[in-house]
């Protein structure tokens, strides 16, 4: 995956994600060595400051995963990125940090009827610390993880979120979440690294197939300190870690705008049609 891991502008992406431990920015020699408390400080702050967002693809432009193009969007513009965008991003950064970093794919089980198979089009990763696994993803949507999480099955694990879970059966993992008592399963994978062609295909599928989920729906979420935003659409609802949920309704362009920009903290593209296709999503008469 040599185009897609070039080298990554680090300053930039620490900035972003507001991770700086000195006045003059970031350093190599500077406590940001391949540990796990490093893995554990970018987990938290990636997707509480780069939201999950499937902008492009419902205004039909291009999603890329080059590495150029994915610093200038999520770096430099100050947009986000579903898991493609999202996890080759941070990808990139762990390998220039010195973590050993394998790409997997995993088949998404949220929301879907029990065995229901699911091509791969989800990417998470796997990194390896002192000889111990474990799983890295700030690209899953309303349910971000925002910590890594040990490869090791049937054990809760806390996050500053959701307890996780793995299990495991016949080399095939499930990733759980426990939201009230009950543990729902959230994608399948197993450990066969993945390259960016793989992803490359994937990526065409859902960011342009007439029947995709992103092509048709707008879908952003963003974790914060105590709670979870996500947005369906112009329902906007904030998930509490108490078990409390407030839903809220998006009627005019104007509050649209506001909250993906206040709450998820977006810059927005500049594209004549953005206004047209929020009209069409806060009138649902006009289906997109």
């Amino acid at each position: 995956m040599e185009q897609a891991f070039a080298p990554v502008n680090l300053d930039a992406y620490f900035q972003r994600i507001g991770y700086r431990n000195n006045a003059n920015g970031f350093s190599l020699e500077n406590n940001y060595a391949p540990t796990l408390d490093t893995l554990k400080a970018i987990h938290q702050r990636h997707p509480a400051v780069i939201p999950f967002e499937n902008l492009n693809p419902l205004l039909q432009q291009p999603v890329r995963l080059d590495l150029p193009s994915l610093q200038q969007k999520l770096l430099e513009q100050g947009r986000g990125g579903y898991c493609f965008e999202q996890n080759l991003l941070l990808r990139s950064v762990l390998i220039a940090l010195g973590f050993r970093v394998t790409s997997l794919a995993a088949r998404v089980q949220w929301n879907m009827p029990e065995g229901t198979m699911m091509p791969r089009t989800h990417m998470l990763l796997l990194v390896d610390i002192d000889e111990q696994p474990y799983i890295a993803d700030v690209g899953f949507g309303g349910l971000t993880l925002t910590a890594p999480l040990r490869l090791v099955p049937d054990i809760e694990q806390s996050t500053s979120h959701e307890p996780f879970r793995f299990i495991v059966d016949n080399h095939t993992y499930t990733m759980q979440a426990k939201l009230g008592e009950a543990w729902k399963s959230l994608y399948t994978f197993d450990l066969q690294e993945q390259h960016l062609p793989d992803y490359e295909v994937s990526n065409w599928y859902v960011a342009s197939h007439p029947d995709s989920l992103f092509v048709n729906h707008l879908i952003v979420a963003r974790p914060d300190i105590d709670c979870r935003y996500s947005l369906r659409n112009n329902q906007l609802s904030t998930h509490y870690l108490n078990g409390q949920t407030e839903q809220r309704v998006l009627k005019t362009v104007d509050e649209l705008r506001t909250v993906l920009e206040d709450i998820f903290r977006l810059t927005l593209p500049a594209i004549d049609s953005l206004d047209r296709t929020l009209q069409q999503i806060v009138n649902p008469v006009n289906k997109l």
